[in-house]
């Protein structure tokens, strides 16, 4: 079991009904989620799409969440791990993740040709294509 509390106040953030629920919706879904889609799983409990909102942004400010940019209408959001990726089906919108990741070494060689960076310092990959149902 995740200790959101500790995280929260590692991260120098007031423990919240709100904080922890959102927390715990993201933790339990095996795939990116909207706010919208927070909000549903957390608003039993009477919290507000606005404060799912503003714990978004301060989730994101903080590090402990990232943005996921799946094409798709609505931001996605899930837990902050630097080695977690996504592939996506651009006809039915089917996702599966990955963590096999060789950005270190293309990092370093683009880097050689980078007349204006000199570090990487985190990265974000998602990639589109056809899942095999659609090839059909």
């Amino acid at each position: 079991m995740t200790d959101f509390k500790k995280i929260l106040r590692e991260a120098k953030l007031k423990v919240t009904p709100a904080r922890l629920a959102t927390l715990a919706a993201l933790s339990k879904s095996s795939r990116p989620m909207t706010a919208e889609e927070i909000h549903v799983k957390v608003g039993k409990s009477g919290i507000d799409p606005v404060t799912i909102y503003r714990t978004l942004a301060s989730f994101e400010a903080h590090t402990l969440v990232k943005r996921v940019d799946l094409h798709r209408d609505a931001v996605h959001f899930e837990l902050a791990d630097p080695h977690h990726h996504h592939i996506v089906c651009t006809s039915c919108g089917a996702m599966e993740d990955f963590d096999v990741c060789d950005v270190e070494a293309i990092g370093k060689k683009i880097l050689r040709h980078s007349s204006n960076f000199k570090t990487i310092q985190e990265h974000s990959l998602e990639l589109f294509g056809l899942c095999k149902k659609c090839m059909k």
